[in-house]
């Protein structure tokens, strides 16, 4: 159980009332061969309520909606971090869409011809 929530940085570690159940924070995630698909449920926030940047290969998300009444303490707030792969992805190439309170990315793969890291040996 505890290496699922290792290998998935999606899942949060199972603690306190219902430890175990396997709790779902609201993203979903999805590896192709040439991207990277991202989901992740915000309800009540638009588009202009997130913002999405990436320093040092950190995918971050953040996100703030207004206080529904003046009685309610605090706003909507979400706010995840993701770690990328170094020279995996084109960071500057990411697409993200926001509808109706689901925000959607896509993180293209780099192909194995276009890495850096990625050295042809020539065979003399």
């Amino acid at each position: 159980m505890v290496d699922q929530f290792m290998d998935n940085p999606f899942l949060s570690p199972p603690r306190g009332i219902g430890a175990g159940a396997g709790v779902r924070r609201g993203w979903d995630a999805r590896e192709t061969e040439d991207a990277l698909l991202l989901r992740v449920d915000m309800p009540g926030l638009g588009k202009e309520d997130v913002k999405i940047s990436v320093e040092q290969n950190t995918l971050t998300i953040k996100g703030e909606g207004a206080k529904e009444s003046e009685d309610e303490e605090s706003a909507r707030r979400y706010s995840s971090r993701i770690d990328l792969p170094d020279k995996l992805y084109k960071i500057d190439q990411i697409k993200a869409e926001m509808k109706n309170g689901v925000l959607k990315l896509v993180v293209p793969k780099m192909k194995e011809n276009e890495r850096s890291d990625v050295i042809d040996v020539k065979i003399e």
